[in-house]
């Protein structure tokens, strides 16, 4: 396994083997690995000759009050968990290598309804900042095909769109959330929580759960759901809800009322103490 900070160093090794005609499989992560991005890792070496995981802490996605400096980082385990999973290359550079001039002057933008509202309108710099570190990885890697999770459903819609949108020569797969046994959501930041928040968080997915339930018995207020999942919600200590909505899995448009033949995203954003999860369901209305 090699492991380059360099993005020539990792542009020649990635064209080399494209110039070989292999398939190259990519999944960027900003590192404390768990097993929701070891999934993605498994998938990617299942279906390509060669993988390739980035591991960079992206300033740019971050704004000022938000928890940059603090993320978790632990490169030495991430680095034994991806030579277990026999991962070929990990790119590791430094803030200076991506933004050599501490910013960029080129910056990618998705608009429209994907990224207007939910985390758009919660974390404004956010999707900004992750559009053009991935465009960036893209253009560096040239992987044929990259990875992502579906617990950040808008962030890979945001992806796909952008993909689309600038043709880039390559495919997005999305996968499921891996969740622990209490149906929590795997995420770095779940490393924040003290005992008493962790088992507080568990009210995220039973509160998907309790609307999954409401719409399969045939409810269509969409009002109505939303405000039962918000009282279970703040029924749990330490919580604070930032969104929840239900919205088009295909436009991320709140809709209000549950339709035939809908493709249905239930999305919620939730501080426990002062960390902020996200968790979504996905739903096909018969």
């Amino acid at each position: 396994m090699k492991i380059l900070p360099s993005i020539g160093e990792t542009q020649s090794c990635c064209h080399e083997w494209k110039r070989q005609g292999k398939l190259v499989g990519f999944v960027p992560t900003m590192g404390a690995l768990h097993q929701g991005h070891l999934s993605l890792v498994r998938q990617a070496r299942l279906e390509n000759d060669f993988v390739v995981v980035s591991v960079f802490v992206n300033p740019t996605q971050f704004a000022p009050n938000e928890d940059f400096s603090s993320y978790p980082r632990n490169f030495q385990q991430d680095q034994d968990l991806l030579q277990t999973e026999k991962v070929d290359l990990i790119f590791a550079p430094t803030v200076e290598e991506v933004y050599p001039q501490q910013h960029n002057h080129t910056i990618v933008e998705v608009s429209g309804p994907i990224t207007a509202g939910l985390c758009g309108l919660a974390r404004p710099t956010f999707f900004r900042g992750v559009a053009t570190v991935v465009a960036k990885l893209f253009n560096i890697i040239q992987p044929t095909r990259a990875y992502f999770g579906q617990k950040d459903a808008q962030q890979l819609a945001m992806i796909k769109q952008m993909v689309f949108d600038l043709n880039f020569d390559l495919e997005v797969v999305g996968l499921p959330i891996v969740r622990e046994k209490d149906g929590v959501a795997m995420s770095s930041r779940n490393a924040y929580l003290s005992l008493e928040q962790r088992k507080s968080a568990r009210v995220l997915f039973q509160s998907l759960e309790m609307a999954k339930a409401r719409i399969l018995d045939g409810e269509k207020s969409v009002s109505y759901i939303v405000s039962e999942m918000k009282q279970m919600i703040e029924s749990a200590e330490q919580t604070q809800i930032d969104y929840v909505e239900i919205v088009s899995s295909q436009t991320f448009e709140a809709i209000a009322t549950i339709q035939p033949e809908q493709r249905i995203l239930i999305v919620i954003a939730v501080y426990v103490g002062g960390t902020r999860l996200i968790d979504n369901l996905q739903l096909q209305i018969s």
